[in-house]
C-alpha cells in the first residue's frame, strides 16, 4: 500500500464506465476498478454521473457506494434527480459541477455571486444530510468570497488553464491559484483541486497551493495506465503529492 500523503488522490473512474458502456456487458468491471483503486493506494474514489450517462450510470452508483472503503466522492449538477440520488446514497463529499447536459466534459465553475441562492438552498440539503460539499470554482477571488458566502465546505479549483498555460509560462498561471487558495484559507474553505493534472504539472502545482486537501484525477491516470499500468500509474501520482 502506498504511504498516505497530505494531498488525497481520489482517482475519477469515468472513463473505464465510458469503455465499458461503448462495448456494453461488464468490462471492464467498474466495482473491481474502485477496489483495484483503492488497493494500488487511491484515498478515494470520485464519479461524475452525466444527464446522458454516456458514463457512470445512475444504477452504479449504489453498487460503487456499497463497495468503497475510503472516501467516496459523487460531482454533478444538482439538479432534481442528481440531488435525490445524492440524498439517498449520502456519499463522504459532493462536488457540485455547473455543467450543462450537453456538456462534453467541465470547463468552467460556479459563478457564485450571481448563482447566489441557488446554491445556498443545494448546500442546504446536502449538508444537512451530513455530506461535505465542495463547489468547482474559477481561481478568482471574488468568487471565492462568494463560496463562503454560500456556505460550502471546499472549493475545487477548476485546473483546466492552468494545465494548458503549464507549458508556456506556469508563473503566470499558477498565480491565481496561489491567490485563490490563500483566500480560501483566510476564509477557513477546504481546497481541492482538479481537472487536467497530469504527472508533468501535479508536484508543481501541489507545492505552490498551500493546504491543497484533495486532487481528483481521471482522464490523464487512464492514459497513463495504458503505458504504465493500472497500479504503477497510481504510484506515480502518489508519489508526486509526497
Amino acid at each position: 500500500m502506498a504511504q498516505k500523503t497530505m494531498t488525497r488522490l481520489s482517482v475519477n473512474i469515468n472513463k473505464y464506465a465510458l469503455v465499458r458502456n461503448s462495448r456494453g456487458g461488464n468490462h471492464p468491471n467498474i466495482l473491481q476498478i474502485a477496489k483495484d483503486c483503492e488497493k494500488f493506494g487511491a484515498e478515494g474514489i470520485t464519479i461524475h454521473p452525466r444527464q446522458d450517462e454516456r458514463h457512470i450510470r445512475y444504477d452504479d452508483v449504489r453498487p460503487l457506494q456499497e463497495v468503497v472503503t475510503t472516501e467516496f466522492n459523487i460531482e454533478g449538477y444538482p439538479d432534481k434527480r442528481f440531488m435525490e440520488m445524492v440524498l439517498d446514497v449520502k456519499p463522504h463529499q459532493c462536488t457540485l459541477v455547473p455543467d450543462a447536459s450537453n456538456q462534453l466534459t467541465s470547463d468552467h465553475g460556479w459563478d457564485t455571486i450571481r448563482e447566489k441562492e441557488f446554491l445556498i438552498e443545494v448546500i442546504g440539503r446536502l449538508k444537512e444530510k451530513g455530506i461535505r460539499v465542495s463547489i468547482f470554482l474559477d481561481p478568482l477571488e471574488e468568487l471565492v468570497h462568494g463560496a463562503k458566502a454560500v456556505g460550502t465546505d471546499r472549493i475545487e479549483l477548476y485546473t483546466g488553464p492552468f494545465a494548458e498555460e503549464f507549458y508556456h509560462d506556469k508563473e503566470k498561471a499558477i498565480e491565481p491559484h496561489i491567490k485563490a487558495a490563500k483566500l480560501a484559507n483566510e476564509l477557513g474553505l477546504g481546497i481541492n483541486a482538479g481537472h487536467d493534472l497530469n504527472l508533468d504539472n501535479l508536484k508543481y502545482y501541489k507545492n505552490h497551493v498551500k493546504n491543497l486537501a484533495e486532487v481528483s484525477i481521471g482522464h490523464a491516470i487512464i492514459c497513463d495506465a495504458i503505458y504504465f499500468g493500472l497500479e504503477e500509474t497510481i504510484k506515480k501520482y502518489l508519489n508526486e503529492l509526497k
